[in-house]
């Protein structure tokens, strides 16, 4: 974890979204699994940034 960019964590949060509202209609329980594992990947990413800039 200590090697993964901050920019990859944002890319992975992307690819999550796309893929949540890309399988939306077939199955609704992997949408909500992907969207907390955006939003998650998300945040990692800003804590990840605010911790290089200290």
């Amino acid at each position: 974890m200590k090697n993964i960019s901050a920019l990859t964590f944002y890319f992975a949060s992307v690819l999550s979204f796309v893929l949540a509202n890309v399988l939306k209609d077939k199955n609704l329980s992997v949408y909500y699994v992907l969207l907390v594992l955006g939003i998650v990947l998300f945040f990692l990413g800003v804590l990840k940034r605010i911790k290089a800039n200290k």
